[in-house]
């Protein structure tokens, strides 16, 4: 996980985070086959999305200068911390960007989530929130933790109005 904050567009330090992510990601991946332990695919990037006002993301999306975010890519579950601190070494000697210095391994559980499938840039995911946002109010539960996004699809290749993310909503009944 590494976090930051402001419009994602313009930030560089957004940019660059998928970068150093990447890299310590790979490495655990290809140090752990060369080890003969257990082969799997680097899971997609995933974003968690937060302000002092969650209603920004609806209300006044445009306005990116309030949202704060950490960006992360999961790992699987025999991946271990001194796995993560190894591969981060390895990557920053080798890679050497500033921010795999940033990079934590971390557990997250969210617990109970409303979740559902956005197709369609990133612009146009307001809709797709309110309809979560709408459901868990009409259950009479309470919206809880971060905004959830999985990104199942590259949004540097293919057409903008064919990307697939996950969205999701952690609620308290």
């Amino acid at each position: 996980m590494i976090d930051g904050e402001g419009d994602p567009n313009t930030s560089k330090r957004h940019q660059d985070c998928y970068q150093a992510l990447y890299s310590i990601a790979y490495t655990i991946k290809f140090d752990l086959k060369k080890a003969g332990r257990e082969e799997y695919s680097v899971f997609p990037p995933e974003g968690l999305w937060y302000s002092d006002d969650p209603n920004v993301f609806i209300e006044t999306p445009e306005d990116k200068s309030a949202w704060r975010w950490t960006i992360m890519i999961a790992q699987p579950n025999f991946v271990t911390r001194e796995d993560f601190i190894f591969a981060k070494e390895t990557a920053l000697e080798k890679k050497g960007f500033p921010l795999i210095s940033d990079v934590r391994f971390e557990s997250m559980d969210e617990g109970e989530v409303a979740q559902m499938m956005h197709i369609g840039p990133f612009s146009t995911e307001g809709p797709s929130i309110q309809k979560i946002h709408d459901y868990i109010a009409h259950n009479q539960w309470s919206l809880r933790g971060r905004h959830h996004e999985i990104y199942l699809s590259d949004p540097r290749k293919g057409s903008q109005d064919k990307m697939k993310t996950v969205i999701r909503q952690p609620f308290s009944r």
